[in-house]
């Protein structure tokens, strides 16, 4: 194999690799576990002798169709790459830090740790110059609409438990309530053994469009942020509630599923999609990484490169799309 590096818009590097016997002779920064941001492009990766630039980059962009999970299909690799670029400049640490968090997702041999290592991440970025920007642009939070009942209700058929997101006028955009009522309704469900089912749900036009926006910012400091993550941690709930009911611990979404509820959903043992569900990773745009667990769920259905491709381009993926890349497990006609 061998290729040639260009920087691209932002200064992210690129590396265009071709097939051929002996391995790249370029100058590219020194890539090891924690890596910055690198984009490498292929118009044949199936034909590549090696594969040490497909497995090393934080994705590989190509044109042409394949269900290798290191590669992302693009209609165009210049334009791709330009956009994602464009993102990168604007937000440089934040594009880092994702490519470091990604480059070592799964690697940590648990949960735990990995969700130990995100956080750690999220509240670096929290108390960074791109977070703060975003903060000050935003201006003053102004939501002040509020719905009667509680932001999560669960409720028991027989042995099976439905939990329902329950903000739907903003939503189900996932705030420090409904944080607390999930883990209330995930602690019975994990310790109650004659529940032999979990469905989660959202009610009104989403799943869940993610972190509620009106909320960030307004941690007391970010190490007593960290600690309220890991210490009070859904995703955890999660994956023990799955690790006990496997696919009976289902999640069904529509509309938005974004953020943190596509972080969440992934956790769950089979996911169902309405046909007209949207899904992304749009946290670059806001200073942040994914932080709700993210970074260990929806690599483990879809590996670590197309999950940094969410995160560093900013799209947003159809329902069928999202089935053939294994981040749901069924796609609803009704």
């Amino acid at each position: 194999m061998s290729g040639t590096a260009s920087s691209a818009t932002g200064g992210v590097p690129v590396l265009r690799i071709v097939e051929a016997e002996a391995p790249p002779d370029i100058e590219l920064p020194a890539v090891s576990a924690i890596a910055p941001p690198i984009i490498a492009v292929a118009l044949s990766p199936e034909r590549l002798v090696s594969s040490h630039w497909l497995d090393t980059a934080s994705f590989t962009l190509t044109e042409v169709d394949t269900d290798d999970i290191r590669c992302v299909w693009v209609e165009s690799i210049d334009d791709a790459v330009v956009a994602i670029s464009e993102r990168c400049k604007r937000f440089p640490i934040t594009a880092s830090v994702n490519a470091d968090v990604f480059a070592s997702a799964l690697t940590s041999g648990s949960l735990r740790s990995a969700l130990i290592t995100e956080s750690l991440a999220y509240s670096t970025l929290q108390a960074g110059p791109e977070f703060a920007r975003w903060l000050l642009e935003r201006g003053p939070s102004n939501a002040t609409v509020t719905s009667s009942g509680s932001p999560v209700e669960f409720d028991r058929v027989g042995d099976t438990l439905r939990i329902v997101f329950n903000r739907p006028h903003r939503h189900n955009a996932f705030n420090d309530a409904m944080r607390s009522e999930l883990l209330a309704a995930l602690t019975v469900a994990h310790h109650d053994p004659s529940i032999s089912a979990v469905e989660l749900s959202g009610a009104g036009r989403s799943f869940c469009s993610g972190g509620d926006l009106a909320e960030f910012g307004g941690f007391d400091d970010p190490a007593s942020a960290h600690i309220a993550r890991t210490r009070h941690s859904p995703a955890l709930a999660l994956d023990a509630v799955r690790a006990r009911l496997g696919t009976r611990c289902r999640a069904t979404v529509h509309g938005q599923v974004i953020g943190s509820g596509l972080e969440m959903a992934a956790f769950c043992g089979h996911v169902v999609a309405h046909r007209d569900t949207r899904f992304g990773l749009p946290e670059l745009g806001i200073g942040l990484i994914p932080g709700a667990g993210g970074t260990y769920s929806i690599p483990r259905r879809i590996g670590r490169w197309r999950s940094a491709y969410l995160v560093l381009s900013g799209i947003t993926l159809d329902a069928p799309t999202a089935l053939r890349w294994g981040l749901v497990d069924e796609v609803s006609t009704i």
